[in-house]
């Protein structure tokens, strides 16, 4: 039986599990915020072995360890819902447990052949250590600074007309007053304003920086099992706050998708990226320059890939699918 760790929100796994479904393979999706309302579970050891089951409760489906085959530890949440609310402690101390018990079988799991892995895609999501493994493997990379020293930022704008300012690890912020999200997208500013800004901009965060680098076009190139998936999005006859800077800002105001060839040595690069990285997925993130470049900025270990599929029609889901249930292409790190 196929383990799907994610959540209620997450639309991924479902074509995937619609097509397992129709080949009569057996999954069990485990939507991991309703860990303590929706399913019934147990771990446990004797003097020979250990062993553990899940039930769906609603549907009455049981996954056990000795039928566990491949796992897709896609977007699992925190546990957040309770059976019975008590009081604020002791809602937060129950949770608490949960989200612990949670991390524990993700982590006594992890020797199965998987999609994702609570063992290394957090390691491989450090875009230090991603950049150094881009260098390692041959591919080109902007140049790139995390400093909360003005100097240190200053000395990188001095080497460049403009620069691209990026987020970390926050994809925005929720104000109260107007109930609005405020996403934080890449900015390209130029190095002149950056030397003038105040002291205190950079001391209050850690910026992050990169040389900005003229495009083409770009490219999503998502990784499955050793397939690969390539997507053409063609921004740059948008405007600078509309997609052309930050092509999600351009989702719904002219983006182009299209399937594209990657060169084969590009192909090969990314390969051993993720082999060196221990993942068997991975969304990689590339800027194709106007001299033609192939210039790498990042990798997701678990990113977003069905808008590709339902925009250039590429099988994602079936490859999935595919490695899910044969476990061909899965190296068990």
């Amino acid at each position: 039986m196929i383990l799907v760790i994610t959540n209620k929100e997450d639309v991924h796994p479902t074509p995937v599990i619609e097509i397992l479904n129709k080949r009569n393979i057996p999954v069990f999706r485990l939507n991991t915020e309703s860990l303590l309302t929706d399913y019934e579970f147990c771990w446990w050891n004797d003097s020979d072995n250990t062993h553990f089951y899940i039930t769906n409760r609603q549907t009455g489906l049981r996954l056990d360890e000795v039928n566990l085959t491949t796992v897709w530890d896609r977007r699992p949440e925190r546990p957040s819902e309770l059976p019975i609310n008590g009081t604020e402690a002791i809602n937060k101390h129950n949770l608490e447990e949960a989200i612990g018990f949670l991390r524990f079988l993700r982590s006594y799991i992890a020797n199965k052949p998987s999609l994702g892995s609570i063992k290394f895609d957090g390691l491989a999501s450090s875009k230090m250590e991603q950049m150094r493994i881009a260098l390692l493997v041959g591919l080109n990379v902007p140049n790139t600074c995390f400093s909360n020293c003005q100097e240190n930022i200053i000395a990188m704008a001095k080497q460049f007309d403009e620069l691209v300012l990026k987020p970390i690890d926050s994809n925005g912020v929720w104000n109260e007053e107007d109930e609005q999200e405020y996403v934080f997208y890449t900015q390209k500013v130029f190095s002149e304003a950056i030397m003038s800004a105040p002291k205190e901009a950079f001391t209050q965060t850690v910026s992050f920086v990169q040389n900005y680098i003229p495009k083409a076009f770009e490219l999503r190139v998502t990784v499955v099992a050793g397939k690969v998936f390539c997507c053409k999005i063609e921004s740059q006859h948008l405007a600078d706050d509309c997609g052309r800077i930050d092509w999600r800002q351009g989702d719904d105001k002219g983006l182009k998708y299209s399937p594209f060839t990657l060169p084969d040595d590009i192909s090969q690069k990314c390969l051993q990226f993720l082999r060196l990285m221990k993942l068997n997925f991975g969304a990689f993130d590339f800027i194709v320059t106007p001299s033609g470049e192939y210039v790498f900025l990042e990798c997701n270990p678990n990113g977003q890939w069905l808008w590709i599929e339902l925009e250039t029609g590429m099988k994602i889901s079936e490859a999935i699918a595919a490695a899910l249930e044969t476990g061909k292409g899965l190296i068990a790190y």
